[in-house]
């Protein structure tokens, strides 16, 4: 018998680099909404009271107008810091007083050239090509019924519950916006048993007492969220184990988009290509690949292949084809990898501008997939979810 503890974190909307991402992704949706062939790469930067956007943006359909004629940034930026709750008298990072810094320009010449579908001097096909080189990763799992890790499914679960219960603003009007989750699982002969401890940071008002704090996390959140049967009597509980978190936020820390990959994939369980995915409309294969891997290895699961599924993949900036594909099951499949990945490869196409056509990529739905992870949903609009390519799958494995 082999036993280990696995252990994942979430991150609040609040959090810093969570603020950053779901401006970022504002943005995009902003862009998708007036033109789906918007090309975008925003980036993000939060400080105190401060928040500065720069990258990339190109809309075609306005043409050679300023984006400022289509686009109003500081609204929508304004938008999203008052969507996450930044609106409380004493928030110094506050919707209403933020210093906004616009650093947006057009998309490089050269970097479309590359990905448009479209000879130019120097490519070698006129087909949509990646907007970047890259590795990208892929997984799924049966721990969970979202076909996820159980570690990062259950540190979701509890940031989802907090933000659900501060917004409706009726429980615990202290809670604010910033927090963090953490859950330790132990394994034993590769299933998650039981939990071992559960973490959580969450910012608060000034006149709220620890014990209130801790007593609200294990009874209110805790207790709810998480699978009864996982709990024991020896589960342990770290509520706020500074003892306060009233400064939280931008003004207790600087955000900047992308820096919570490991948060908006698999928790650590899967292994990740290390390109971020928020701002980026679906042309970055950083993001649509990454969407793509899990489309794939959820089908794989689902269709009883394997328990287990980890795909990879790679790119060539500029190349419709990715350069390499790889599956490894660890041991679970029920037939060889090697006869999985052949029914893949015969079922999807790995080429960008299938991966956009095949999971409407071009709809402003980004927004949706920000917090709390971008897989494990059960929203329709995101399509990676789906498990429609299972009876496909099983027919091409025979």
């Amino acid at each position: 018998m082999s036993k280990f503890i696995f252990s994942s974190e979430s991150v609040g909307e609040g959090h810093p680099d969570k603020v950053s991402d779901t401006i970022s992704d504002a943005i995009l949706d902003a862009c998708l909404a007036i033109d789906p062939k918007s090309r975008v790469a925003c980036e993000t930067f939060v400080k105190s009271n401060i928040v500065v956007v720069g990258g990339e943006i190109t809309i075609p359909k306005i043409g050679q107008r300023p984006i400022s004629s289509v686009l109003n940034i500081e609204n929508i930026i304004r938008d999203a810091v008052r969507g996450i709750g930044y609106t409380n008298d004493d928030d110094v990072f506050h919707a209403d007083r933020i210093f906004i810094t616009n650093l947006l320009t057009t998309q490089s010449p050269d970097i479309a050239q590359g990905v448009n579908a479209k000879q130019a001097a120097g490519k070698k096909t006129a087909e949509q090509g990646a907007g970047d080189q890259g590795i990208m990763f892929g997984y799924a799992c049966d721990e969970t019924p979202e076909l996820m890790p159980a570690p990062i499914m259950y540190a979701h679960r509890l940031g989802r519950e907090l933000t659900r219960i501060r917004k409706a603003g009726k429980l615990a009007k202290w809670l604010r916006p910033d927090a963090k989750s953490q859950v330790s699982v132990e394994y034993v002969d590769g299933k998650p048993t039981r939990i071992v401890n559960v973490v959580i940071s969450t910012q608060h008002a000034a006149d709220v007492s620890h014990a209130t704090i801790e007593k609200f996390c294990i009874e209110q959140v805790i207790k709810k969220v998480l699978p009864k049967k996982m709990l024991t009597k020896d589960t342990e509980y770290l509520i706020n184990p500074t003892g306060k978190f009233v400064i939280g936020g931008p003004q207790g820390d600087s955000g900047l988009t992308g820096r919570k990959i490991i948060v908006d994939t698999y928790g650590g369980s899967g292994r990740h290509g290390g390109g971020a995915f928020s701002g980026k409309d679906p042309s970055k294969v950083d993001r649509s690949a990454a969407y793509m891997g899990r489309w794939v290895a959820k089908n794989v699961v689902a269709a009883g292949l394997a328990t287990q599924c980890e795909i990879q993949f790679a790119y060539a900036i500029g190349h419709p084809l990715p350069v390499s594909v790889h599956i490894d099951t660890f041991g679970t499949g029920t037939v060889s990898d090697e006869k999985i990945l052949a029914a893949v490869l015969k079922v999807f196409s790995f080429k960008p501008a299938d991966i956009v056509k095949a999971l409407k990529l071009l709809r402003p739905i980004y927004s949706k997939s920000t917090n709390y992870g971008h897989f494990g949903k059960t929203d329709p609009d995101l399509t990676w979810e789906a498990t429609n390519k299972v009876a496909a799958l099983r027919k091409a494995v025979g």
